[in-house]
């Protein structure tokens, strides 16, 4: 005996779906609303579907991009320090709008300043036993994002040091 389904999912399982999909996305890692919406979108959501799963998962608070960035910076500074512009353009390519980003990166440099960043991405590489020359070391926190100032203040307190050194 047949009950009286067609066939077509009803517009709250199909939502339902999503919601499941989605938060099976975010249990593997911390996720922002770009990358769950990219993921939906290519799983064949529509763009409706999509906003409304994001929608939800935002009023669950499974997804909040500012705490997102927040956390973000804070294991990125602890494991590769970086400047203020590198961490910017991270973020932005993570999908993190710019006015969410610059909040959470004024935020974890209000106890940080760069000189201290750039000094510990120096100290990381020494640690491994490698020397750098100064034109590394400039590329090296160009790379990393810093601004030219802070690299002039630490080439030039790299370049004192070593001739205290001697």
């Amino acid at each position: 005996m047949r009950s009286g389904r067609t066939g077509k999912q009803s517009d709250s399982t199909k939502s339902d779906q999503w919601m499941f999909l989605a938060i099976r996305y975010l249990a593997r890692w911390d996720r922002t609303s770009a990358q769950v919406e990219r993921f939906l979108l290519g799983k064949g959501a529509s763009p409706a579907q999509t906003k409304e799963t994001i929608a939800r998962l935002s009023d669950l608070r499974y997804l909040n991009d500012g705490a997102y960035a927040e956390r973000w910076i804070e294991a990125c500074l602890a494991r590769r320090p970086m400047g203020r512009e590198r961490l910017e353009a991270e973020l932005l390519v993570k999908g993190v709008p710019e006015a969410v980003a610059g909040l959470a990166i004024r935020a974890a440099f209000r106890d940080l300043d760069e000189d201290t960043l750039a000094r510990r991405a120096l100290a990381v590489l020494r640690r491994t036993g490698r020397q750098l020359t100064p034109a590394q070391s400039v590329r090296l926190l160009r790379q990393r994002g810093f601004e030219e100032e802070t690299i002039d203040r630490m080439i030039g307190d790299r370049t004192r040091h070593e001739e205290c050194d001697r």
